[in-house]
């Protein structure tokens, strides 16, 4: 399977933590109900995945954060459910199968997507 896309990015938890006191809608903005529930540091490689997503599918233009959602499976182990916009996105470079792999360790949470066709 030929990979399409790569994207990887990281977030300081802190920092992601004050951005969300600081503007009471982002959460929202950025998370399903289902993630809005998560601890923190959670959200925080949530996001990265998010934004390792976009990379990985090129940027872009009119992703919605919703359209994008991290769930874990029985084992734990994370997989990112696209519809929407990213799916679309998705469909139109040939994606058939994502992996996903989320850390947050000393105050930084990362994530790292691979697309395959």
């Amino acid at each position: 399977m030929p990979v399409l896309g790569v994207g990887i990015d990281v977030c300081d938890i802190e920092r992601f933590g004050l951005s969300l006191e600081r503007t009471p809608g982002l959460r929202q903005r950025l998370f399903t109900p289902a993630e809005q529930t998560r601890p923190l540091a959670s959200l925080a490689a949530r996001f990265a995945a998010k934004e390792a997503l976009a990379k990985a599918l090129g940027a872009p233009v009119g992703m919605s954060w919703q359209d994008a959602e991290v769930v874990s499976e029985s084992s734990g182990r994370p997989v990112l459910e696209m519809r929407g916009t990213v799916l679309a996105r998705a469909h139109d470079l040939g994606v058939a199968t994502v992996h996903v792999s989320l850390s947050h360790d000393a105050g930084i949470a990362s994530a790292v997507v691979v697309l395959e066709s």
